[in-house]
Parts: C-alpha cells; structure tokens; sequence
C-alpha cells in the first residue's frame, strides 16, 4: 500500500502535456465549444422548466434555481472523468502518445499529472459555458457565481484523479462501462443534483456525504450560485482538498505500474 502514496515528482514539465491537449482541443473547437454551450439550454429547457412547471419551487426557491448549478456540478465530473477515462485511454493504448513523450524530457509523474490537469481544464471550460447560460436564464446570482469557474477547476482536478486511478487498472477501454455505471451514474442520481439529500433517509446521507464526491461539489456549487453559505461548507471543500491530493498520488502510482509492467 505504501507504494502506491509515494509522492510523485512533478515539474513544470507537466504543462508541455497540458499544451499538447489544449493544441488538439482547439483544433476541434467547433465541436468542444459548440456541444457544451447547447447542453446546459436543452437541460434547463427539459428539467427546469418543463418539469420545475409540476415541481414548483425547491427549499423556497423555483425548480430551475434550485437544478442550474445541480447542473454544472454534472458537467464539471463528466467532463473530467470522460476525459481521463476514455480520452486518456485511447491517448494511452492507441494513439501511443504517452510512449512518444516518455522519449521527451518527460517523465511519466509529469505525463499523467499533465493529463489531471487537462482534465481539470475540461471542467473549468465547459462549467464555464454552463454558467453563461444559467446566468442568461437569470437563475442565479451574479457576480459572486463566477466563484464557480475557478471552484470547476478544484472539482475537476478530483474527478480527473479519480479517473485516472480507473484508467490504470481497467484492463480494456470496455471495462471502463463498470466506473461509469456503478459510481458515475449513482453519483449522478443521490449527490443532491435533482432533489435535496434531505428527503432520503438518514443513512443513505450520510453515505452520500461520505463517500460520494459529487455530493460536496453540488454543495459548493448551488451555495455559490445561490449566495447561500454555511459552516459545513467548510467541510465539503476540505474532503475534496483531501481527497484530491490522495487520488492524485494514488493516480499517478497505479498508472506508472502499469505502464512501467
């Protein structure tokens, strides 16, 4: 088990990693800015409209208040876990990138730390679309919501660990189904994203608060856009402070024995 914390050395290395995904993001910009900025109005439109019209309101606020950074804090894990999951896979297996940087300078804490932080940036760009558009809707408040765009980076930077950890163990691209189906989704229905935690029974939130990130990025999230704080705040960004630096040591150490093996 203690291999598997050893601390990774990371330079500035890492960011020619960063770059060399961000070169091949903005080449197809049409598609990676396009379908992020049309998926937060299909949503709202189908959920916060059209169901908060039967929902009504949500802890005194209407639905689609209560749904918007519910929303975001979706795209936020989808985004980097996708991205490090199959992205980094196929970068990985496939393409062979990581075996052509690993003859750079390069070594393989900088790669895939390099990857982590690319993922981060997936959730920092596309929650960034989503809150122009919620912003647009009126739903939440502004200025103070911006907070969200640097706060999508902290989450993005757990999601992308945790995805990375899965990356390294799954044995093919197909057993990757297994992360998204048994965490992503439950994490996607019981994190407080569509209805409160409040309404589930007492154990189950507690679980939820303890093993589920998603649940302290919801948290954060719909505080910020709704200018609602509290001590447990506090908290949620100290577990996920906590937790990201364990999946990143963790990450970084399955991925090296698997691609040192």
């Amino acid at each position: 088990m203690s291999s598997y914390l050893k601390l990774p050395k990371v330079g500035n290395w890492a960011w020619k990693v960063w770059m060399r995904n961000w070169d091949v993001f903005i080449k197809t910009y049409k598609v990676n800015f396009i379908l992020p900025f049309l998926e937060p109005i299909l949503y709202l439109i189908a959920l916060g409209f059209g169901l908060g019209g039967f929902v009504g309101s949500v802890e005194g606020i209407p639905y689609a208040a209560f749904l918007a950074p519910g929303l975001i804090s979706i795209s936020v894990m989808n985004s980097a876990f996708f991205e490090c999951t199959y992205g980094s896979y196929v970068r990985m297996y496939y393409q062979k990138i990581f075996d052509a940087m690993i003859a750079t300078p390069l070594n393989l804490d900088e790669i895939i730390a390099g990857e982590i932080f690319w993922g981060a940036t997936k959730s920092l760009i596309n929650a960034t679309f989503m809150l122009i558009v919620v912003i647009a809707f009126g739903l939440i408040s502004f200025p103070i919501s911006l907070i969200i765009i640097p706060f999508s980076f902290i989450a993005g930077f757990l999601f992308s660990a945790l995805a990375i950890c899965f990356t390294a163990i799954s044995p093919n691209i197909n057993a990757l189904n297994y992360p998204v189906f048994l965490l992503i989704t439950p994490m996607l229905l019981f994190s407080g994203t569509f209805f409160p935690l409040s309404t589930l029974p007492l154990p189950i939130r507690y679980a939820s608060f303890a093993t589920l990130p998603l649940v302290h990025v919801v948290e954060i999230s719909r505080a910020i856009a709704l200018g609602r704080w509290s001590d447990l705040l506090f908290l949620n960004l100290i577990w996920i402070i906590i937790v990201s630096f364990l999946l990143f040591v963790i990450s970084i150490n399955l991925m090296k024995r698997r691609l040192i093996v």
